[in-house]
């Protein structure tokens, strides 16, 4: 009996084995978090613009809407009766007032920069970046996923 559960797992053993997979060999990209084959480019920087912002501070009323509402619904956990509605229009007006500001200080910063990388194929390739951290104009650069990041 024992030397039948020896062979079980013996032959357990062996299925599993024959199950996994052998050395994987690629073409020279390699595999990111999607699973489909990526590649990278290399290249020089030959250009940073800010985009994004349009630096007159003016904005759309959609930080105010999300902060008003934020705001009332903060203020309206106060209190009760009069009180309540009176801290529930207060965080509205409030949280208003700090949405709209929000949204003008991010507007007129340029949060976004377009990266002009010429590959060393000859190549040019544009990428959108929220930051760039030190890269500069004629630094060596790596592509991979549109993220610009230097060599």
């Amino acid at each position: 009996m024992q030397l039948a559960k020896i062979g079980a797992a013996a032959l357990c053993a062996l299925g599993l084995a024959a199950c996994g997979s052998g050395p994987s060999y690629n073409d020279g990209g390699y595999y990111g978090s999607s699973g489909s084959a990526t590649y990278a480019e290399y290249g020089r920087v030959v250009g940073i613009e800010a985009v994004g912002g349009n630096g007159d501070g003016r904005t759309s009323g959609a930080g105010a809407v999300v902060g008003g509402v934020i705001g009332g619904v903060l203020g309206h956990q106060i209190g009760s009766g009069r009180g309540n509605t009176a801290a529930t229009i207060g965080g509205a007006v409030a949280g208003a007032a700090v949405g709209n500001e929000v949204e003008k200080r991010r507007e007129a910063s340029g949060t976004a920069y377009r990266v002009d990388v010429r590959l060393d194929n000859g190549a040019l390739r544009s990428s959108t970046m929220d930051y760039i951290g030190d890269l500069r104009v004629g630094d060596r650069v790596r592509i991979d996923d549109g993220r610009v990041s230097r060599y």
